[in-house]
């Protein structure tokens, strides 16, 4: 194993995840609105998702697998929908009332599958974890053990970062401004859903 080669890939991996992004808007807010138990549980849904991604990109990297450029635009477009969606259902309620009150409380397996959906919603991480990869492919002498390792750093990393800001955001200075902060990332999703949505819309009728 390359020590070295691991550790960079750690840092990438770090520095990519902790900028914010639909997924951590989604467990931000999700987090404000239902608390941390449905928070973690959407945070497990969206690790799941990256897990399938991982294992759809080593497929296409060992050629076991090739993916339409067509389809993966037009599930992205059908993602960028229900992202658009979620973005909406929580600017009305954060507009409506305190973000605590907005959302009644729901089963834990809607948590689960809606962290999901939302991270499979852009399969166009598929073609980013076949650009990534190869780079630190190395990091051990098996193709098949560097991805279950790679893929393991992932996890570990996501899972860690968004816990941290699940309970950062039951702080006393977040509960202070929740409802800015919901509607902040509610605004964030609902920005990514459009531009999203513009951009597959153009590749794919373009």
């Amino acid at each position: 194993m390359q020590l070295s080669l691991l550790l960079v890939y750690a840092l990438s991996v770090f520095m990519l995840i902790i900028t914010p992004g639909p997924v951590v808007a989604l467990v931000v807010n999700t987090s404000l609105v239902a608390g941390p138990r449905r928070a973690l549980l959407t945070a497990l849904g969206t690790n799941w998702a990256s897990l399938v991604l991982v294992m759809v990109a080593a497929l296409i990297l060992s050629g076991t697998l090739a993916v339409s450029t067509t389809l993966l635009n037009w599930i992205s477009l059908a993602g960028c929908v229900f992202i658009g969606h979620i973005a909406l259902h929580g600017l009305m309620h954060s507009s409506a009332a305190a973000p605590a009150q907005a959302a009644p409380a729901k089963t834990r397996g809607s948590g689960l599958i809606t962290g999901f959906l939302v991270g499979i919603s852009n399969p166009k991480d598929i073609l980013f974890f076949v650009s990534f990869f190869p780079q630190f492919i190395n990091v051990t002498s098996s193709f098949k053990g560097s991805i279950a390792l790679l893929a393991l750093v992932w996890i570990v990393i996501d899972l860690s970062i968004l816990t941290a800001y699940i309970f950062l955001m039951r702080h006393a200075f977040a509960l202070k401004y929740q409802r800015k902060i919901a509607r902040a990332s509610s605004f964030t999703l609902l920005l990514v859903a459009v531009g999203g949505a513009i951009y597959s819309g153009w590749i794919l009728f373009n």
